[in-house]
């Protein structure tokens, strides 16, 4: 399943807090040829990329839809420059950007001095005065906003029912009375696992319907589906996801009715025959829900012993203690510390990670996702990690705690970067919080 696929759970309003995400800072620091950005304001974003809310998904150049293919919630997350090896910040110097913007600025200004020096010479002129005056100055109209999400209820005048485990692609029968235009979001089951909190990785698996049509949305149980993983309570989701799982445990089983204010909005989906005024059904699965800062627990299998040993601290940084005379590795090694029961991760999935890296020679730490409190997300194999993370994380199980040591050929090579010397062989104390679609 693409990631550039339509969303079922389309994007709300990305405001920055999922810190980790791949257009936030990396461990260690800027790939090699990382090349100039643009932070641009979210709201431009959006709509540019049609993900603004309500709005509708894009599907990527050359994508092919097909009715019978699970879609995914595609989120949008702003750029932030958070990292403490400078990781993903701006390139010094303006360059060809800087140069650009500047001009236009300058222009600008120099445009609004000549407005100004017309406008208000001659003070004593009927018609400057009139110029100068507010009200003889059109307005703009105002844009329109979106319909208000209306508050969460946990029943309504009519609902569907429901059939079906936790954990199986759920059965949604709707009636044929149309929806109140209640949000409802209601516990069918409860589990007994870690409560979803604001900014807190929540995955999830779902089943989805459109009210007024009767028409099946694909859902993550489909064939080659996978669970949705996001940073919750962060407005980067429609509302039928993003609001319904606060406050929820994991395990737990919800319905969920939403309005178009809570799902698509005004212009509903027409790449997925989603109508302006159609009112969704979804029936969400919440498989596991993270902190920001957790991390994964276990019985722990010492490395071996031409491996750095590595000290466990709980929630701050890991200490990494090298082998004295130890001979730099020329390939990737790995050990996994703490072997977790989850699904293994595959080629193309979105992970949540906590890591510490140290310099494989001495020990030096020179990143943490820790020290920062905020899990880090990226897709497996996407390349937008070194090398050495993309192979080495690529078949481990989430839940697992791996030590993994990378050649500086699988990760700066002879450009360093930050504390990184040239050359540099790098040491990984990687946990794996969660994997999905995302």
């Amino acid at each position: 399943m693409s990631e550039n696929a339509s969303s079922p759970g389309g994007a709300g309003t990305a405001n920055g807090n999922s810190s980790g995400d791949p257009a936030d800072s990396r461990p260690g620091g800027p790939l090699p040829g990382d090349g100039e950005s643009i932070v641009v304001p979210p709201s431009i974003l959006k709509q540019q990329a049609g993900w603004a809310q309500p709005g509708q998904s894009q599907p990527s150049a050359g994508a092919t839809k097909t009715e019978d293919t699970p879609q995914i919630f595609a989120s949008n997350v702003r750029r932030q420059e958070n990292s403490e090896a400078g990781y993903d910040e701006n390139p010094p110097g303006v360059g060809k950007l800087g140069v650009i913007l500047g001009t236009v600025l300058t222009l600008l200004l120099v445009g609004s001095g000549v407005t100004l020096y017309l406008v208000n010479k001659d003070g004593g002129d009927s018609k400057s005065d009139t110029a100068a005056k507010p009200d003889a100055v059109k307005t703009a109209p105002a844009t329109p906003t979106a319909d208000p999400v209306p508050p969460i209820k946990d029943s309504a005048k009519v609902l569907p029912t429901i059939t079906g485990e936790f954990g199986k692609k759920a059965g949604i029968e709707v009636p044929g009375e149309q929806a109140d235009g209640s949000f409802v979001v209601k516990v069918l089951s409860e589990g007994s696992g870690a409560k979803v909190e604001k900014n807190s990785w929540a995955s999830v698996d779902y089943t989805a319907k459109d009210w007024n049509t009767g028409k099946d949305i694909p859902s993550s149980y489909d064939e080659k589906g996978k669970p949705q993983i996001f940073q919750a309570g962060t407005d980067a989701l429609i509302p039928a996801l993003d609001q319904a799982v606060l406050g929820k445990k994991a395990g737990s089983r919800l319905l969920v009715v939403a309005p178009p204010a809570a799902a698509f909005g005004a212009q509903g989906n027409p790449s997925m025959s989603i109508g302006a005024k159609d009112n969704l059904v979804f029936v969400i699965d919440i498989r596991n829900a993270n902190a920001p800062d957790a991390v994964v627990g276990g019985t722990v299998t010492p490395p071996p012993a031409d491996f750095p040993q590595v000290k466990d601290n709980g929630k701050k940084p890991a200490e990494i203690t090298p082998v004295k005379g130890a001979a730099e590795p020329t390939e990737l090694k790995s050990h996994v510390l703490i072997k977790g029961t989850g699904p293994k991760v595959e080629k193309g999935e979105k992970v949540v990670v906590q890591y510490t890296g140290a310099l494989f020679k001495d020990g030096k730490v020179f990143d943490s996702s820790l020290s920062k409190g905020q899990a880090f997300s990226f897709p497996v194999g996407g390349g937008q990690v070194i090398a050495g993370w993309d192979q080495g994380l690529e078949g481990q199980t989430v839940g697992s705690r791996v030590e993994l040591v990378i050649p500086a050929a699988l990760a700066y090579g002879d450009k360093g970067q930050g504390d990184i010397p040239a050359n540099s062989t790098l040491v990984f104390v990687v946990d794996i919080l969660d994997a999905g679609q995302g």
